[in-house]
């Protein structure tokens, strides 16, 4: 085992936890407006739409929940690993945090789409 400072780990789990909470939060509000819509539009190309924005919302709030978890579980490794080791952790937590980066932003890549489609959804149907 190679062992290096915990400071080349990083902070960006700080980052990746509010942005999480953040997009929970917004599908709590574009829950909201889509219930409105479905209530007011019940033909079948509307219910077709809400059908898969509800399907898209359950998905990411679940690849969310999961992304949460593997980063507190990360969080958790790397500070009982420095403090076993006075400070310094396996490099494998600097692999696994550039990994957890990389779905994050694939996370926000996602959601940034999933944004725009259901704003185009909420002009056409509003």
């Amino acid at each position: 085992m190679s062992y290096v400072n915990i400071l080349k780990a990083g902070t960006d789990h700080t980052i990746w936890s509010k942005g999480l909470e953040f997009y929970r939060d917004e599908f709590d509000i574009m829950g909201k407006r889509l219930v409105a819509v479905a209530s007011k539009n019940t033909s079948e190309e509307a219910r077709k739409d809400v059908e898969h924005f509800q399907n898209q919302f359950l998905i990411q709030e679940k690849n969310i929940s999961d992304l949460k978890h593997e980063v507190r579980n990360y969080v958790k490794g790397l500070s009982n690993d420095a403090k076993d080791h006075a400070g310094q952790v396996d490099e494998r937590y600097i692999q696994q945090g550039i990994s957890l980066r990389e779905r994050y932003e694939q996370l926000e890549l996602i959601m940034n789409s999933l944004r725009r489609e259901f704003n185009e959804f909420l002009s056409k149907w509003m």
